[in-house]
């Protein structure tokens, strides 16, 4: 039996069209493929939610089967230093394309905001010195942390976040090619740990897949992640007053479902928001939930805090 393809992979676009929730963006830059006339680019936004894929899609609509050694993807967050820049980035800038009917190379640099100030600065006249020869495609979380020389060299491109039923629809598309069986309800439980993030979608999707049929309890049990159904129930009965029984339902979850002190604290934070509560006793229990959030990071034990919360939330309630 062969390996099993990673699907983000199998199912990732080859041509811009095919680039789901960037209509805009893909559109401008199908026309600057069509005039070979691609500029430097800046593509910021969050995660998962197009830059690689579109960066690629360009690659394969200029040089077609012929990609190796016209394209270098680097990943800036592993390799953030000057040394990449002059040794990797400029070795290959400075190399002339074959092949490729007179076209330019491209260097695809991924999480680009991870560079050092240093590493940018070499970059910019890299950028300058091949820009004949060679274009340049920025991908950043956050376009702030770029350098304003580098900004001001490239056409800058503001990916949105994807729509749920933009991402939704493509899951089912994955889904059905691969014959399997799934309801809605999971497909909102995936949107709802992905947050908006379609590799991680897609990624939960295979996770998922292991299993005959696919309901949003799977989901969670495969991401390891708290069931807002249960984590609700648990609030509702703390602030209803009965603290001894939503601290076995947290143990419960602890201990039977193996969740994380984080993982919690986290569904907690977004459940709050939906209990019929004043708008004062809401504020004074986000208030607790980010003191206590910042308790785990800084290691204490999630029993202990998580059980200290829930009483604190317990005398809200009585308010």
């Amino acid at each position: 039996m062969g390996i099993e393809e990673i699907w983000t992979e199998k199912y990732r676009p080859k041509r811009l069209a095919d680039v789901i929730g960037q209509g805009n963006i893909t559109k401008r830059l199908e026309s600057f493929i069509e005039t070979r006339s691609l500029p430097h680019c800046l593509f910021a936004g969050p995660a998962g939610c197009g830059k690689t894929t579109t960066a690629l899609c360009i690659a394969h609509e200029l040089y077609g089967d012929k990609i190796k050694g016209k394209f270098l993807e680097l990943n800036a967050s592993d390799e953030r230093g000057i040394d990449v820049v002059r040794e990797k980035v400029k070795e290959f800038a400075r190399q002339p394309a074959v092949d490729t009917a007179g076209l330019f190379r491209i260097v695809y640099l991924d999480e680009a905001d991870a560079l050092t100030k240093d590493a940018q600065h070499a970059l910019r006249r890299t950028m300058e010195n091949y820009s004949h020869i060679c274009r340049f495609i920025l991908a950043v979380n956050y376009s702030g942390k770029i350098i304003p020389p580098i900004q001001s060299r490239t056409a800058v491109f503001r990916f949105s976040s994807l729509k749920e039923d933009d991402v939704i629809s493509y899951l089912k598309i994955i889904a059905k090619a691969e014959k399997l069986k799934i309801d809605e309800a999971a497909y909102k439980a995936i949107m709802k740990v992905a947050e908006g993030d379609l590799r991680k979608a897609i990624n939960i999707l295979q996770l998922a897949s292991t299993s005959k049929t696919i309901d949003e309890d799977v989901v969670y049990a495969v991401t390891s992640r708290a069931d807002p159904a249960a984590v609700k129930k648990m609030l509702e009965t703390a602030i209803s007053g009965q603290f001894r029984s939503a601290r076995l339902q947290l143990l419960s979850l602890l201990n039977d479902h193996g969740l994380s002190g984080e993982d919690i604290i986290k569904e907690i934070h977004s459940q709050l928001f939906d209990l019929d509560l004043s708008d004062r006793q809401k504020l004074e229990m986000i208030e607790r939930v980010g003191e206590y959030e910042f308790r785990l990071t800084e290691g204490s034990n999630p029993h202990v805090q998580l059980g200290a919360l829930l009483a604190q939330l317990a005398l809200i309630g009585k308010k």
